[in-house]
């Protein structure tokens, strides 16, 4: 992996990583509600970022360019939900890890199996020592005392006790990685093969989430403005880092293997562990810290394999 996009990737997991704290922090809010709220402020937002590309660029979108721009929103609009659910039955650094772990080992195993890529065998050992990791990390711990304040499920009695919230937070970011794994490939395509720009397909889920929530905000536009009261600035602040995480991905993507781009990018995983523990209080510092040095050597490995 070239140093370019090394650069690009640890960038990306910088972004990554604060907009899902923004993210836990609203999870008690209702995932929709959140969800809506930010889908709409990215579609207005980059607008004229997108609009810049599209006179600069002059794309010529098929048929099937717009077949991966409608179908990215939706993978995301799955992926986007079930983070938000694991987010208020868990810790974020618990249901964090385990959603990009499991992307990371799917869509690293989709990339050799379905695009044909292979790495080689440092690239193989740092993706196994990324998949330790985060598994690790995801292991459960001590929970830590927090306030009500950050949104955890054991400050809402009616999401259960904390071993069923647990296992469900569990469940809830293994399916959320089974979304991640498959964006990353079918947006790998659509930038790769189909020469979308990586601006435009990262850009296209968000107005197409705005549409698949729309019907369930609009039933309730009372709490979808006390969501806006309550958590502007979580709102705003993922409305900025998330598209501009995914877009540096898809750019590294565009001339890098998914296989190297997809494992090498859950460096986020050590922020969200550290952003977890100082900003929410979660417990297992130590052990989920331990557990990502594994991660930062297999980032090594692979960008040197």
């Amino acid at each position: 992996m070239s140093p370019t996009a090394v650069a690009l990737v640890l960038a990306a997991a910088i972004a990554h990583a604060s907009w899902n704290l923004f993210g836990k922090q609203a999870a008690s809010t209702g995932a929709a509600f959140f969800i809506w709220l930010l889908a709409a402020w990215v579609t207005v937002g980059y607008l004229p970022v997108v609009a810049v590309t599209a006179i600069v660029t002059h794309p010529h979108l098929t048929g099937l360019n717009w077949l991966f721009l409608a179908g990215t929103g939706v993978l995301h609009a799955g992926y986007f939900l079930f983070l938000q659910l694991g987010y208020r039955l868990g810790d974020l650094s618990v249901a964090y890890p385990i959603g990009r772990g499991t992307g990371a080992l799917l869509a690293a195993l989709a990339g050799v199996v379905l695009l044909g890529e292979r790495p080689g065998p440092v690239s193989v050992a740092g993706i196994a020592a990324i998949v330790v990791g985060v598994v690790i990390i995801g292991l459960p711990g001590r929970r830590a005392a927090t306030a009500p304040a950050t949104g955890r499920y054991d400050a809402d009695p009616a999401v259960g006790p904390p071993s069923h919230a647990g296992r469900a937070a569990i469940a809830f970011a293994l399916t959320t990685g089974v979304f991640i794994a498959c964006y990353t490939i079918w947006d790998k395509y659509a930038v790769a093969n189909l020469h979308t720009e990586p601006v435009l397909q990262g850009y296209a889920c968000f107005p197409v989430m705005v549409a698949v929530f729309t019907p369930i905000v609009l039933r309730d536009r009372h709490r979808l403005a006390q969501v806006w009261r309550s958590y502007r600035i979580q709102v705003l602040g993922a409305a900025v880092l998330s598209p501009l995480a995914y877009i540096l991905v898809l750019i590294a993507l565009s001339f890098t293997a998914v296989s190297a781009v997809a494992p090498a990018r859950e460096v986020s995983v050590l922020f969200g562990v550290l952003l977890g523990r100082k900003l929410l209080g979660e417990g297992s510092l130590a052990r989920r810290l331990a557990a990502a040095v594994a991660i930062v050597a297999g980032i090594i490995a692979v960008a040197v394999g």
